[in-house]
């Protein structure tokens, strides 16, 4: 059976019509911004793998909704915090689809367009996971 469905590339377009999208090379210079979050919605496999940004905090995109939420059992602290969240993920799909949600639900965010992909081509500081012994 053939289904009809919306190509995922369509949503990723429709979201990334209607948030605020963030140059690699302008992220690079919020490293360091107090007033600025940085939350990384790759899988723990790719942040071991290709390493992370300094400071980032690390939120899985299937908890993103759920950590956001006040009013969620899994509410997260760090979204309560009065500062501007931007988001990343590889590419800039999934984080444009999370964006876009997020703004949905009323938090207001951001994500780096073109994701953790250019992020170290533009030199931006990257950092790995201590390696385990266990």
């Amino acid at each position: 059976m053939s289904r009809t469905v919306t190509p995922v590339a369509d949503l990723v377009a429709r979201a990334r019509a209607r948030i605020e999208e963030i140059e690699t090379a302008d992220a690079i210079a919020m490293v360091d911004d107090p007033d600025v979050v940085i939350v990384d919605l790759r899988d723990v496999r790719e942040r071991q793998r290709s390493g992370f940004i300094p400071g980032s905090f690390h939120c899985p995109r299937g908890m993103v909704e759920f950590w956001v939420d006040p009013q969620s059992p899994y509410y997260k602290e760090v979204f309560g915090q009065d500062k501007k969240f931007v988001f990343h993920c590889a590419s800039g799909w999934r984080s444009a689809l999370t964006t876009a949600t997020l703004n949905e639900m009323g938090f207001e965010a951001a994500h780096i367009r073109e994701g953790f992909s250019t992020w170290q081509a533009q030199g931006g500081p990257i950092e790995f996971p201590p390696d385990r012994h266990d």
